[in-house]
């Protein structure tokens, strides 16, 4: 599936940048930025949804252990 993409000057000179550091394609570039964040904003909400667990689960103590 095509996309275009508009950029500044700024993007167009760090997508070149970190192409020719990694020895790849500006598309590759953009496509690896975009499946990373994409992964990130998954774990983090893992994460927020563990933490709700876990303090379900122990907020008495954690509670208890805040006020010694």
């Amino acid at each position: 599936m095509a996309m275009t993409l508009r950029t500044d000057d700024e993007l167009e000179r760090a997508l070149t940048a970190l192409a020719e550091a990694e020895g790849t394609s500006r598309q590759e570039i953009v496509r690896r930025a975009v499946l990373e964040r994409y992964e990130r904003s998954g774990h983090a909400a893992r994460v927020q949804a563990s933490s709700g667990r876990l303090i379900e689960k122990w907020g008495d103590v954690l509670d208890r252990l805040g006020t010694v």
